[in-house]
């Protein structure tokens, strides 16, 4: 029902700045949350931060460590969500999904972009 891409991954050097991009199609009159997770080399995927589909509604969810570096944004006209990270660090390393829940439940995954952070 949901279709997600990502873009806008690659190398950059620690201390940089990066913007993920993720397009959705579909039915996206369906999306409650939208919201970016990784999974770094040898851990758990882990949520790094949602924000709250509704047209009217702007709330938004970080994981302890990145508020205040990463920023969370969406447009729902072109169905557009965003993840600014700044100030990089090598631990930012990881595989990058953009994800659509339902409810409490990520339903729709992207097939998920690579950001790589040097030292």
């Amino acid at each position: 029902q949901v279709q997600l891409v990502e873009s806008g991954g690659g190398l950059v050097q620690a201390g940089g700045s990066l913007t993920l991009s993720c397009a959705a199609s579909g039915r996206t009159s369906s999306i409650d949350f939208m919201g970016w997770f990784r999974r770094a080399p040898g851990k758990e995927r882990e949520q790094q931060a949602s924000i709250d589909w509704n047209v009217n509604k702007n709330t938004t969810y970080y994981v302890n460590g990145v508020e205040g570096r990463f920023t969370i944004s969406k447009d729902n006209t072109k169905n557009t969500v965003l993840l600014q990270m700044n100030n990089l660090e090598p631990e930012d390393t990881a595989l990058y999904y953009c994800a659509a829940a339902r409810g409490l439940s990520w339903d729709y995954w992207g097939q998920g972009i690579q950001v790589t952070v040097s030292s």
